[in-house]
């Protein structure tokens, strides 16, 4: 899960004035499908298998563009809001499918998924399944793969310094081991966690460590609470815990960096998505496969923090070639092309977080033994309409469910950001906030 700078034109939700994106390319309304998607490994790896398995079993070809997080959603905000249908497939997630089936942008997918029988809808996780509905009760997007979030950590590091992490951790506790593993080895930091600006990049698990030590960003009936007491002294402690702590570089750091940091044996403990343990153990990318221990995200006041969030596929009302979307869209995230990925590139890389079939599947719980349970008791255990200790407006657990968080949480996280890099300070960050929070407040209370 890993989000973005700016949804384009100010909010999705503004129409006028807005360009399109960056051209798809492929032929319209032929047997090409044009696909705009993040660049994150399981979609990489997607790009990599796509041509010599569904191209050649459907004639189907796909053109595939690959943006990083932070632009993807802001030339996909633009392509929807405008209708311009430069591309068939766009990766969305839980955060965007009820905003963008609400405006019409996607088509529904309901009766693809209820027609084809290959694709069994029903094997899919609950909650990723209801998260991307749209209010009418109609799917409109289709998990890719499923994520919580969770902490992950040297087994090694630890068991050489004496220490031990417990499953379900307090954030005081990893502050405490932060500082012991810190220099545990040449070079090594005590923990990664993301400091790159973004209302899904900082804030994505900052959001969690705010839920867990009582804080919100608004009140069930509208009332900002960005500098409330709870909110500061999460935001501080996770400011501080980087500052002393944490990677070198944080305030440009987001999942891609601290997956690298992780990978590289740099850090000693790692905040964040449940998704990055398939690349944590790929050993033919990462120095420390089969040294990683996982545990649940950190809590305080809550008995569970992770976040739910996943990558889904969603086919633009604008699509002049929706069936073969289709196509595409039931196969990339099928049970076929799981397998497909487990038996070229290893079960542990197979997308999880959306079948249960996958998680009953023997080669997998094999492969991906260290971290399988974990990831699946946090993504059941995620509560989207109860993720603190106060009532919420909106679902959601690491964003709130409004087109103007994405501007909202974004220039907020230019202040934390600014914090983490000591050019400014927590209440002065919070305080800008709060005053942003109030504005957008007025238009829901």
């Amino acid at each position: 899960m890993r989000w973005t700078r700016l949804i384009a034109c100010a909010s999705i939700v503004a129409l006028s004035g807005c360009g399109a994106g960056g051209g798809g390319g492929g032929e319209e309304g032929g047997k090409t499908v044009r696909v705009l998607m993040v660049n994150n490994p399981q979609m990489i790896d997607l790009q990599k298998l796509t041509a010599a398995n569904f191209t050649k079993e459907t004639g189907i070809k796909v053109a595939f563009k690959v943006l990083p997080e932070n632009d993807v959603r802001d030339t996909i905000a633009q392509d929807v809001a405008n209708e311009a249908g430069q591309y068939d497939v766009i990766s969305i997630s839980n955060f965007e499918v009820p905003i963008y089936s609400k405006n019409g942008w996607l088509q529904s997918l309901s009766d693809y998924a209820s027609k084809d029988s290959k694709f069994d809808e029903d094997d899919i996780l609950e909650p990723m399944r209801e998260s991307l509905k749209g209010d009418d009760g109609k799917t409109y997007g289709v998990p890719f793969y499923g994520e919580s979030s969770m902490l992950m950590y040297r087994k090694d590091v630890f068991k050489q310094e004496g220490l031990k992490m417990p499953e379900r951790p307090t954030w005081d506790e990893v502050a405490d081991l932060a500082a012991k593993v810190d220099g545990a080895e040449p070079g090594m930091k005590g923990i990664c966690l993301r400091g790159l600006p973004g209302w899904g990049e900082v804030f994505a698990p900052l959001t969690t460590v705010v839920n867990t030590f009582g804080g919100t960003w608004f009140t069930k009936d509208w009332q900002a609470q960005v500098d409330s007491p709870e909110f500061k002294e999460a935001t501080n402690f996770y400011v501080d815990l980087v500052r002393k702590h944490g990677q070198s570089g944080a305030p440009q750091s987001g999942f891609t960096e601290c997956l690298n940091n992780m990978s590289q044996g740099k850090v000693a403990m790692w905040y964040d998505a449940t998704s990055a343990a398939g690349s944590l153990e790929n050993r033919s990318q990462s120095k420390v496969a089969g040294k990683v221990g996982y545990a649940y995200a950190p809590v305080k006041k809550t008995k569970n923090s992770g976040w739910l969030y996943t990558w889904a596929w969603g086919i633009e009302k604008a699509s002049k070639n929706p069936d073969d979307a289709w196509k595409f869209v039931a196969w990339a995230s099928s049970k076929e092309y799981q397998k497909l990925v487990g038996e070229k590139l290893g079960w542990a890389k197979a997308p999880d977080g959306t079948r249960q079939s996958l998680y009953d599947n023997p080669e997998y719980q094999k492969a991906a033994a260290s971290f399988y349970k974990i990831i699946q008791g946090s993504i059941t255990s995620a509560d989207p309409k109860n993720p603190g200790v106060q009532p919420r407006p909106t679902l959601g657990i690491q964003f709130v469910d409004i087109p103007e968080f994405t501007k909202l949480g974004t220039d907020v996280s230019q202040f934390v950001s600014s914090a983490i890099a000591g050019k400014t300070t927590v209440d002065e960050a919070l305080r800008k906030g709060q005053e942003m929070a109030e504005k957008v407040a007025e238009k829901y209370q």
